[in-house]
This record gives structure tokens, sequence and C-alpha cells, in this order.
């Protein structure tokens, strides 16, 4: 055998040995592996009282293109339609993924047995929950009662801001109010602003009451923490102090119910108003707004006053806990956070770049003062009712509290008598729910 046959034998050798040991073979790609085929199903995600519309509008879209493999059913809360969580659980229906608020999160969600801790989750996928507000973080948990992380806060929060109307200032020459200033300064400019000229009657302030006293610059409950008393009732009487003084003001009454009152601003003829920056909150495109930052009131923490978030959670019961979580993260990711924020809806997230966008690609809120929306940070969370007291539903609360200041506004009665008789009330339904 001669040196060319030797080696042409040796090759043909090698290239045996080679297949035979996982070399390339006939039909398969070389440096891949085929991936494992994920099973198609159906995951059940329920958003409270968010539309359909919204909800396919901000995600629907990401969801089908990132997971092929799920079909996402949304499901809003609709009265009469069988669609409350207590409806769904007792038709067996029960959802993957749930939005919870922390007024309802026990109603809709730890008392129908459904709490599932994300916490193990969270470690499994090494995801950062620091990228959120601490503050929002942290009341979920105390909301639990158990140590427990039920959710992750999903945008909008509705921070407070204070609104003008921009026409009324030109008609009067009276400057802009600006960013940074306190309630003794807001109440200079309403006094100003309350006047009649022309037959028509201008007042320089109004506000809703409910939402102004329940999310106040104390973050002060209602319902005291630890007792069954009013909470703090020297701070509540500087809040209604503090009101009543823009009500006092010739021309600038109160009207009759929280509800007229806080669309009052929608009318035309009112100067300023303090309220939440929110996607939900309608002013007639004829009113001519623009917001700077919410007054600050001696004694309080410069901080903005605000109502929080929603929050994603997993239901225990179901079979799909891990996907879950991965649609939950895309849900709350930086894309998904800056495309909410460029439409007005103020982000979770402690981003600046995300909230320096807020209503950028909005043709409403590009035009107006953004920033004031984050000239300062969210004010602590309200501080919860300790275990084994009864807790007073939150809208009750903030009715009572909400109606009192009203009778006051109104010149029904004094802020000390309005205050005894809040407390009276609280007292009185403390009692109703440990009578049931």
């Amino acid at each position: 055998m001669n040196r060319k046959s030797r080696l042409l034998m040796l090759c043909v050798g090698i290239t045996v040995v080679l297949s035979g040991c996982g070399g390339t073979g006939e039909g398969q790609e070389s440096g891949k592996t085929e991936e494992k085929k994920k099973e198609p199903f159906t995951m059940k995600i329920w958003g409270g009282g968010v539309t359909p519309k919204e909800f396919d509008d901000r995600f629907r879209a990401m969801l089908t293109q990132k997971f092929p493999h799920i079909t996402v059913e949304y499901i809003q809360a609709r009265t009469g339609a069988g669609t409350t969580m207590p409806e769904l659980v007792a038709a067996g229906q029960i959802p993957d993924v749930i939005r919870f608020d922390i007024p309802t999160i026990m109603t809709d969600y730890l008392d129908l047995q459904l709490g599932y801790d994300l916490t193990e989750l969270v470690k499994k996928s090494k995801y950062d929950t620091n990228r959120f507000v601490k503050v929002f973080m942290d009341e979920v948990v105390e909301a639990g009662r158990s140590g427990a992380l039920y959710g992750l806060p999903v945008p909008p929060y509705f921070p407070y801001v204070l609104y003008y109307n921009k026409d009324l200032f030109d008609k009067f020459g009276v400057p802009y109010p600006k960013d940074g200033m306190t309630w003794d300064e807001v109440y200079d400019i309403a006094k100003k602003m309350t006047r009649t000229e022309g037959g028509a009657s201008y007042r320089g302030f109004s506000l809703n009451p409910v939402s102004a006293l329940r999310d106040n610059p104390f973050s002060l409950p209602v319902l005291d923490p630890g007792a069954d008393k009013l909470a703090d009732p020297e701070k509540w009487q500087k809040l209604f102090a503090n009101l009543k003084r823009f009500y006092d003001i010739p021309g600038n009454q109160i009207e009759p119910t929280s509800s007229s009152e806080n669309t009052a601003f929608n009318k035309g003829n009112v100067a300023l108003m303090p309220n939440q920056h929110s996607v939900y909150l309608t002013i007639p495109a004829e009113v001519n707004w623009d917001i700077v930052s919410y007054p600050t009131l001696d004694g309080a923490p410069k901080l903005a006053p605000q109502r929080g978030p929603a929050y994603l959670g997993i239901s225990k019961t179901s079979q799909h806990k891990e996907e879950a979580f991965e649609v939950m993260m895309a849900m709350l990711s930086d894309e998904m956070q800056l495309a909410d924020s460029k439409k007005g809806i103020a982000t979770t997230l402690n981003n600046k770049d995300i909230e320096k966008a807020l209503g950028t690609g909005d043709p409403v809120y590009s035009k107006k003062h953004m920033s004031a929306v984050n000239f300062y940070a969210p004010t602590p969370y309200t501080q919860k009712r300790k275990q084994g007291l009864a807790e007073v539903p939150g809208a009750t609360q903030q009715t009572l509290a909400g109606n009192a200041f009203i009778e006051v506004a109104q010149g029904k009665t004094d802020v000390n008598t309005a205050l005894r008789q809040l407390e009276e009330k609280l007292k009185a339904e403390v009692e109703k729910l440990k009578n049931k």
C-alpha cells in the first residue's frame, strides 16, 4: 500500500469515529439545539375597573408578541356581569393575575384566600424590586399584614398638583401660580381671584374635600391605627382650618356636595383647584388650564400627597405562576412604563428619565407644565390599622370626613364640633363591625 492510499484510509477512519461520537450528521444543523416548544394555554387577567380598551391599548400588542403561546383573556369587573372577584371565585373561574389596590386588597384578594407571596418568584428571577418607588413597595407589604409581597405596583399612581385657569389669570392681570408655593400664598391668590365683574361671578378656589382630606400632606388616617377613635385630632383641626378659610372668602361658597364641588373648576369660572394628576380626570377643552406643584402646609413634610397605585398579584390557585410572573415583569418593564409615561400615566419606578417623559407623547399634556407632577417626591402611605382591630372600610371613613368638612365650610357647625361628631360616627361604625 503506497503512502497516498494509507492517507486516504486514515481520513475515512477519522470521519467514521467523529460521526459515531455525535458529529454533524445528515439533517442536523451544526451548533444549534432544538428549543423546547412551549405549550399554548389561556391566561386570565382580572383588571378591576380598568376597561378592556385601556388594557389593549397599553399591553395587548406587547403580550401577543412576547408570549405567542399565551392567549390572554382579560376580565373587567362590571356590575351585574358576574365579573367581580367574589363572583368569579364562586363560579370557579379564578384569574391567574389579579389587579388590586390597597383599599381592595382584602375584599378582592386576601379575604378570598387567593393571596400568593411573590418572594420566591422574585428570588428565582433575580428581579430587582428596588426599581420601584419604596413607598409603594412598603405599603403593599404592610397592607397584607403578613410580611408577604402580594403584588408589584402598576401605573398609574395619582400625585396631587395645583390646577389653574390661565384665561382667568390673564383676564384679571394676576401673575400665574408657580412651583413651590405654600398654602398661605395660594390663599392670597384665591382672595384676589374671587370677584364679580360684568355681572359674572368668579371663584378663586375649589377642591374635592373627600379626596383632599384622605390624601392629606400629613398622610394622616381618619381612624386611629391603634385605637377606636379619630387619629390625631390636633392635626385634623389644622387640616380643616387650612381649607375652611378658602370658603370663608366672600363669594367663594362651597357647592352643596363633594361631587359638585369636585367639578366646579370645569365650569370655567374657578381660578384654582388642588387635585390629582390623573389621565381619568376630565377637564373640558374650553378650559385653558395648566398645573404647578401642590402647595406645602406649615408643619407638614415638603412632599406631594398622593393616591397610591394598584398592584399586580398572582392567585394562589393559578397553574401558571411562573408564566404569570413573566407576564407581570413584561407589563412593568422600563419599556412599557416609558410608553405609559409619554401618555401622561405617572410611573411607579425610580427612574428620572421616565419621569421626565411624562406626557410628552400626548397632544394635551405635551403642552402643560408636567414637571410639576414630580416637583416633590410622594408622601409616605397612610398608616394601617393594627392587626385585630375592626377595620372600617376606607370609603366609609373618607366620606364621613368629607361630609364633616362640608358642614364646616357651609357654616353649619364649627371645626371642633364637626371633629367631635366625626369621631362619634367612626366609633359607631366600629361597633357595627364588632356586633356582626
